[in-house]
């Protein structure tokens, strides 16, 4: 039984699918969409991808002036220049005014500049992190859509099946009316179990128009075309999932924000050395008098640092804190995820081979009993429909499941797997 069934949804995939092609509302090309060819446009089209990369060139290039010290500044003034008299406001003859020019340069203490030289770095490695969770992200979202839409053309391509059948169900009801067997009534049974079918035609039509549509968000206009080929079989290990966990993105964004924290709080701590400024001034005076050349060095007086610097420091210890704090939440939510992702997608593996091995094979062997009986007259049209159904369902069910299977399987991949994470980096 399991064998015919297999043999049936190949000969249903070939014959059924292009009349399910050809009546689904989306247009054919010529060249189909595989599994890899869907992640690869995925991946190059995603706007998300293109905005990550502008704000990794964004923070590349904030981090070049970090470690720079303040543009100089230019210094005009005027010194000793009389206010009263009869020289007042004059400076062409008052021999005491000054008319002074000078270049002043602040210095940043060395701490404060490597910090925030550290800073700059660890947002960079922050943004190219985020690259890395963005494009996992989008393979994930691609992988589901791709498998779900699959599922959904399979369970068309079984019901346009069915419908065949219906019809062949109805001639064998007015053969069998017409030799003398059964009532009238059940020549409707047939009728009605083609609108059943109908029914579920039309739920699966406007599921797939949706999966297109959910697709269409990650691959674009390609989604339209028909897909080919299969997904990959992934190997679901718990031991390499759970080494990957500790590599995914999300909780590799805890390392480059904590660079950024530590880089912070060492400029905090820095804020308490004071900085200095220097400036050179040209000073002319009148004819009598030779010009001058002043030197001037001005210093911060951090005495108040317990109502300045320090609360600063305190501030971003406590981010720092909370930080560690988030990070060891996360980790635990995600080990759970883990482990729970891994329960589910046993029992849906479970679930699936039952279906195929068991409940499918039994439903089969209970619709040939039931045919036999009701052609000899032992049993009534209507057990015989309940048989077909249970049949129809636990087909469809076990493309579900499988389905399911599939795409749990794609998130852990594309989640925990080491080889994806390290294409993740390219």
């Amino acid at each position: 039984m399991l064998i015919s069934f297999h043999i049936r949804q190949g000969l249903a995939r070939r014959a059924a699918f292009a009349i399910l092609l050809a009546a689904l509302p989306f247009e054919i090309t010529a060249a189909g969409l595989s599994f890899e060819e869907a992640l690869t446009r995925a991946l190059r089209e995603a706007p998300s991808l293109a905005a990550n990369a502008a704000q990794i060139d964004a923070a590349r290039q904030a981090a070049i002036p970090a470690g720079q010290l303040p543009d100089p500044k230019l210094v005009l003034g005027v010194d000793n220049l009389p206010i009263q008299g009869a020289d007042s406001f004059n400076l062409s003859h008052d021999l005491m005014t000054m008319q002074r020019i000078g270049v002043m340069q602040a210095f940043t203490n060395p701490y404060k500049l490597n910090a925030r030289v550290a800073a700059a770095a660890g947002r960079v490695a922050l943004t190219e992190t985020q690259a890395r969770l963005i494009r996992l992200q989008i393979l994930q979202e691609t992988a589901v859509a791709w498998i779900a839409r699959e599922a959904i053309e399979h369970q068309l391509a079984r019901i346009i099946e069915l419908e065949d059948e219906n019809r062949l169900f109805d001639r064998a009801v007015r053969a069998q009316f017409a030799g003398g067997g059964g009532v009238a009534s059940e020549l409707l049974a047939p009728r009605q179990e083609a609108a059943l079918i109908g029914e579920r035609r039309d739920e699966l039509e406007s599921r797939h128009t949706q999966a297109v549509a959910q697709l269409k968000r990650w691959v674009g206009e390609a989604a339209s075309q028909p897909l080919t080929g299969t997904v990959p079989n992934w190997p679901i290990n718990r031991e390499a999932l759970s080494y990957g966990l500790h590599h995914y993105p999300e909780l590799d964004l805890f390392g480059p924000k904590l660079r950024v924290l530590n880089a912070e709080v060492a400029e905090a701590k820095a804020g308490k050395i004071p900085d200095m400024e220097v400036e050179l001034a040209y000073q002319r005076r009148g004819a009598a008098f030779s010009d001058m050349v002043s030197v001037q060095v001005s210093v911060d007086l951090p005495l108040f640092s317990g109502y300045r610097q320090q609360p600063k420091l305190e501030a971003k210890l406590s981010e720092r804190a909370a930080l560690d704090a988030e990070h060891s939440a996360a980790l635990q939510e995600h080990t759970a995820m883990l482990e729970s992702a891994l329960a589910e997608h046993q029992r849906l593996s479970n679930a699936t081979r039952r279906a195929l091995e068991v409940m499918i094979p039994l439903a089969e062997e209970k619709v040939s009993l039931t045919l036999a009986a009701w052609r000899s007259n032992k049993s009534d049209l209507a057990t015989l429909i309940a048989a077909r159904q249970e049949r129809i369902e636990a087909e469809l069910k076990a493309i579900a499941l499988e389905s399911d299977r599939q795409q749990l399987a794609a998130r852990l991949h594309y989640t925990y797997s080491e080889q994806t994470l390290q294409d993740a980096e390219l």
